[in-house]
């Protein structure tokens, strides 16, 4: 089957399957209860668009390209058909922690988010504490800030959270000289800093790499416009990567199999097993972890899972509203004229 990329397709093609599903979390995660997406079928299969409610058209039109480009298009050639893959431990209290890493069975590498703006650190410390007991000195720790903190936070808190063998410390800081800055005066410590929203959500995706800001890239396909334009950043970076994950249902968590599966060294376990953090999933047959990993596949939903956990009428409008917009950008943005939301009538 041809490799040529393929123009986009009318809008009318995305709304002729598209479903609008508001599912359940297990635990409260960036803020939110539940998460919402929009699925939808292309002659490769059902893909999904999910960016974050708060984000803008122009950045979530990105997401939508991806969509399009995992539906329409044959993902590249794999390298490996599992992909290892970490637990997530949401800002949770220490005694819930072993409860939240029992979803993750196997998995040999914690994700533990640290820096939320209603916790202290001495709560970060307590939480990353609790996880090194329940996984034992041979887990793997890493915690993830989401730029929550400034360098000298960022400073102070590394130092507390040293003692519990770190892996890496993703997102300390906001900006890419912050996390220039923090990388110089931690080098010392050996604790590897990561970047993810300085690849993922920057108008240069490269700039961290060039700039020696991090040692590892967080790799998210749908935030970078589809798998193809992730490998050329992890190509062109040159620096090891992580590919993770936005909380997506397994449909989407499928478009971030199949880029870990293309990325030609993958030392570090990835972040998509969140299908675990969902109260409810589109498939009888989820992306969730087994033996440390997922696999590498397609996933349909099940049409009853579809009309169980259909979002409201007026949040489907919404993302209805949102999805046309965006194909809208895209359509501009590719020289295109505007395409009619509805085939005409002949």
């Amino acid at each position: 089957m041809s490799d040529v990329a393929p123009s986009l397709p009318p809008l009318h093609d995305l709304l002729a399957t598209a479903r609008v599903v508001a599912l359940p979390l297990v635990t409260r995660f960036r803020g939110i209860d539940v998460r919402e997406a929009v699925l939808f079928e292309g002659p490769q299969g059902w893909t999904e668009f999910a960016p974050f409610a708060e984000y803008p058209d122009d950045e979530a039109a990105t997401w939508l390209a991806a969509a399009i480009d995992f539906g329409w298009r044959v993902p590249p050639p794999a390298v490996r058909d599992r992909v290892l893959v970490n637990a997530t431990v949401p800002s949770v209290d220490p005694d819930a922690v072993r409860s939240v890493l029992e979803r993750f069975p196997g998995c040999r590498t914690a994700k533990v988010k640290v820096a939320a703006s209603d916790q202290t650190l001495a709560q970060d410390v307590a939480r990353v504490r609790a996880v090194r007991e329940a996984m034992g000195p041979e887990g793997r720790i890493r915690v993830d800030a989401n730029a929550g903190w400034n360098i000298d936070e960022a400073e102070h808190a590394i130092h507390a959270l040293a003692p519990f063998d770190l892996e890496y410390v993703e997102q300390p800081c906001a900006t890419v000289d912050e996390l220039t800055e923090i990388r110089a005066r931690t080098k010392y410590m050996g604790i590897p800093i990561a970047a993810d929203e300085s690849v993922r959500r920057a108008d240069d995706p490269l700039a961290v790499a060039e700039a020696g800001a991090a040692d590892l890239l967080v790799i998210k396909a749908a935030p970078l416009g589809g798998i193809r334009r992730a490998l050329e950043i992890v190509r062109r970076a040159g620096l090891p990567v992580v590919v993770s994950s936005a909380l997506d249902t397994s449909v989407g968590l499928a478009m971030g199999a199949h880029l870990a599966a293309s990325v030609p060294e993958l030392d570090y376990d990835c972040g998509l097993g969140t299908a675990s953090l969902l109260g409810a999933d589109v498939t009888r047959d989820p992306l969730t972890p087994s033996d440390g990993g997922i696999d590498v596949r397609r996933v349909v939903p099940d049409p009853a899972l579809l009309d169980r956990f259909a979002a409201d009428q007026e949040r489907t409008a919404w993302w209805i509203a949102r999805l046309e917009r965006c194909h809208a950008r895209l359509t501009d943005a590719a020289g295109a004229p505007a395409l009619a939301t509805r085939p005409e009538t002949p």
